[in-house]
């Protein structure tokens, strides 16, 4: 039996010693094999590899003709097959992916809400705006017949808060993707509202100089002094900017346009204004109004009266025309949204500046000085008011 036994480890050894050169001599012949096959390899017939898609071929420096080198396609262009000689333009409205092998759309580009915060922001300011008009304009309409309303002439001032009050809605004009309606609904909405908020303020500022003189004995200007006058200021100066509209609308109205140009891989939907000469003839107006606005109130500053607002008209004419300067140039070097954003910036900015400066010094008056003023208000003027 023991004999057995160590016959059985004897063989078991020897089959194990067998199993291991036989598994070296296999490790070997692959060695061998893959050696030999490296060393005899039929040689390539080409001396380039192949151009990948996405690449152009062009000749090479060596002597042979069938040598080359393989160069990335030019931007706008691409190649879908290997070794391609030439590279394809892709369309107008198309932009090649990172690997040039294939044309994909390209982004379009607009003051969207769904794309980021800014539109969102600027809805938000432009509705808190048109809300605290609203709630200043119940205050003064409240207070119609206390002597701060009549001394700066309610119609105007109605005119005024109206025109502010409508700019804010009219920022909603300027976002999403913009059609020929909104275009031409933008730019003569944006003309109108704040060529009537220039007049109304222009015309104040004359109603007080004029007030101001007639106070003196034997003044010839009592007899000028009425809402005539005022409202015939008034729409003088609100329908030049009207006839200039019309005339933007019937020579060359502002359209939808697309931008492929500007940005790589971008198309920029956009108001084109139609005639530059209307749109700055527009603003060129409007600025007309603001300085001539500006100087008024600064010269009748000083004028002595309780209820003088030139003082305010002159801030709010100083606040109006920094922004629009400051305006012109940003909007000249910006595309897209953001040129966009700066208008509807600018027209925030403006509207509030407005309202802040002339319509709080009177809505704090006539809550918190109501007995002050009811006291302290000058008589009335002889021979007529440029209030009511």
């Amino acid at each position: 039996c023991s004999c057995t036994q160590a016959q059985i480890a004897l063989s078991a050894r020897v089959l194990a010693n067998k199993n291991q050169n036989v598994l070296k001599e296999l490790v070997r012949y692959h060695q061998v094999k893959m050696f030999v096959s490296n060393v005899y390899k039929m040689p390539r017939s080409q001396c380039s590899e192949n151009c990948p898609p996405g690449k152009r071929k062009v000749p090479g420096s060596s002597i042979h003709s069938c040598c080359y080198n393989c160069v990335q396609c030019s931007e706008g262009e691409i190649s879908n097959i290997s070794d391609s000689e030439n590279c394809m333009q892709c369309t107008e409205y198309e932009w090649p992916n990172m690997k040039q092998d294939q044309c994909i759309p390209k982004l379009v580009e607009f003051l969207s809400y769904s794309e980021g915060v800014l539109a969102i922001i600027l809805a938000s300011v432009s509705v808190l705006f048109c809300f605290l008009t609203i709630l200043i304009a119940f205050i003064f309409i409240s207070h119609w017949e206390t002597p701060i309303a009549k001394a700066n002439n309610r119609i105007l001032s109605v005119i005024l808060l109206v025109s502010i009050m409508v700019s804010y809605p009219c920022v909603f004009l300027f976002l999403g993707r913009p059609v020929d309606i909104t275009c031409i609904l933008r730019q003569i909405s944006f003309a109108i509202i704040f060529s009537a908020a220039m007049s109304s303020v222009l015309a104040k500022t004359i109603m007080v100089y004029i007030a101001f003189k007639a106070t003196k004995p034997g003044s010839v200007w009592k007899m000028w002094i009425g809402v005539k006058l005022s409202t015939t200021l008034f729409l003088f100066f609100f329908s030049v900017q009207v006839i200039i509209s019309i005339i933007w609308l019937t020579i060359s109205p502002p359209f939808r346009e697309t931008d492929t140009y500007s940005y790589v891989g971008k198309i920029i939907i956009q108001c084109n204004e139609g005639s530059v000469i209307a749109f700055y003839s527009v603003l060129g107006y409007l600025g007309i109004l603001a300085a001539v606005s500006f100087i008024a109130a600064f010269l009748a500053r000083t004028l002595p009266d309780t209820f003088n607002e030139a003082k305010n008209i002159t801030f709010s004419m100083l606040v109006f025309c920094s922004v629009w300067i400051a305006m012109i140039p940003a909007y000249l070097s910006t595309k897209g949204k953001y040129m966009v954003a700066v208008e509807v910036f600018a027209i925030l900015a403006s509207s509030a500046g407005l309202l802040f400066c002339i319509f709080f010094p009177k809505c704090y008056i006539m809550i918190f000085r109501r007995n002050t003023v009811r006291h302290n208000h000058p008589p009335p003027l002889s021979g007529g008011s440029y209030t009511d």
